[in-house]
């Protein structure tokens, strides 16, 4: 065993096989990493103790215990050094266990040299950020994360650590609190911010070019495909792919992104042979996914599979004492846009804010604001120019109907008038709820209301609803 001593970056690899440990050595010594090996958990936690390591490679099955311990002490104890687990090849399960306990990421033997490197890449780069400390890190502002209450320290102290893992996140919370901006957070300030981040929205890619769109394809493989298009995993190199509304995805779309994110490789429509691909892979929906596992509508696997961390973004109701500070942040982001002065946002603006439950979350706090930006006269933002209704149900069909008292109607009046009149606002709130809900997605918006999407159609001509 070599001693750590010079400024040399050294590398701990743990492993009972000493073929194993030869080639690792080999492969990280030509990388410019000098290393220590052990083949036993005594071992390992000794030379840890004595020596600071830039990276652990760690076996699952060791003589004296099983590797998730060692990973899950490095963690702990030792923060700042980067643990991987080498699993046998398709054990999927170990795989995410080692992620759980807090590995950064996972090799499968036999190793792939190539996919090692990259992996030992990372690995360097996390800990050199780590030793960096919190200067490193990005400006809370810019990524808009803001709020000064126990529910968002949580989430960003959460972020912090996530960031330092290759673990597939799911990001939770209702439409509008911000997911979107939470894995953005995530990719900035981890190991893989000089890759690309790339958003794709599951819900906005027809069925049947699901796959040309994630995998890519080759020149002539179908009717229309005149050249070589890479995908969305490939655009991504390097960096992070976050798949948001990932609930919309068909099963058998769900079948093959298992295996894509398992193999760490995808076969382009039309290609007789795998690319290895190298990216991270962030999740979010509104929606509940574990009840949709539950009634068979989202594969058990792959949720297990992009859930090894879970992240909740807490809707705004839930964080009132944010209000001034979002507010303030978003008037200050408009004024700056529109070359204007930001507004004062008066009294009883601020009272109706804090009195309302804001269903959309921030998404809805920031168009009520923009709205009112542009209607508000120059002594700043009233309670009038906010246009807040009365109430924003989740279901406003529903909430509509019940406020709606027969005895007030007066009978003399002809059906052809009141009540008409009133079924149609009761459509109208109903319609432009779903539309907001789905960001303007009709088809969603339908599905959501449980019409066709002809009938949606029709009623928004009917209605007059851009």
């Amino acid at each position: 065993m070599t001693s750590p001593r010079s400024n040399q970056a050294c590398a701990l690899i743990v492993d009972d096989e000493r073929d194993i440990r030869e080639l690792l050595v080999l492969t990280l010594g030509r990388m410019g990493l000098r290393c220590d090996t052990a083949s036993s958990l005594s071992d390992a936690r000794s030379l840890l103790r004595q020596n600071r390591y830039a990276l652990c490679l760690t076996d699952m099955r060791l003589a004296d215990g099983s590797g998730v311990d060692l990973v899950r002490e490095i963690a702990q104890l030792y923060s700042e050094t980067p643990v991987a687990m080498i699993t046998a090849f398709g054990n999927q399960d170990a795989a995410v266990g080692a992620l759980k306990a807090g590995a950064f990421d996972f090799v499968s033997k036999p190793v792939d040299l190539g996919v090692l490197r990259g992996l030992v890449q990372h690995a360097l780069k996390l800990g050199s950020e780590a030793r960096k400390g919190p200067a490193n890190a990005p400006d809370p502002a810019a990524t808009r994360l803001l709020g000064a209450s126990p529910a968002m320290a949580d989430l960003r102290a959460t972020l912090a650590k996530v960031a330092r893992s290759q673990a597939p996140v799911y990001i939770a919370g209702e439409s509008g609190v911000g997911k979107e901006l939470v894995a953005r957070t995530i990719h900035a300030e981890g190991a893989r911010n000089a890759g690309p981040f790339v958003p794709v929205n599951c819900g906005a890619i027809p069925a049947e070019l699901m796959e040309s769109e994630f995998f890519g394809h080759k020149k002539g493989s179908f009717t229309g495909a005149h050249a070589d298009k890479p995908g969305l995993f490939q655009a991504a190199e390097g960096g992070t792919l976050f798949l948001d509304e990932v609930a919309e995805l068909p099963l058998p779309m769900q079948v093959k992104l298992l295996r894509a994110i398992q193999e760490k490789s995808v076969r382009p429509v039309g290609a007789n042979s795998e690319v290895a691909v190298d990216v991270r892979i962030l999740s979010a929906t509104h929606k509940n996914l574990a009840a949709l596992v539950d009634e068979g509508r989202f594969r058990h696997d792959l949720y297990y599979r992009i859930n090894v961390i879970e992240l909740r973004v807490p809707p705004l109701r839930e964080r009132r004492e944010d209000l001034p500070l979002l507010a303030d942040a978003v008037l200050a982001r408009l004024a700056v846009a529109q070359h204007r002065p930001k507004p004062l946002l008066h009294a009883d603006a601020a009272d109706a804010l804090s009195r309302y439950n804001f269903p959309g979350n921030v998404r809805e706090l920031e168009n009520i604001l923009e709205r009112a930006f542009a209607l508000a006269d120059d002594d700043g933002i009233r309670a009038a120019d906010l246009r807040l209704p009365e109430a924003r149900p989740s279901a406003p069909a529903q909430a509509a109907a019940a406020q709606l008292d027969p005895s007030k109607i007066d009978p003399r009046e002809s059906a052809a008038s009141a009540l008409p009149s009133f079924i149609e606002e009761i459509e109208r709130k109903a319609i432009e709820q779903a539309l907001t809900d789905n960001r303007y997605n009709k088809t969603r918006a339908a599905a959501q209301l449980g019409i066709t999407f002809r009938a949606l159609r029709y009623k928004l001509k009917k209605l007059g609803i851009e």
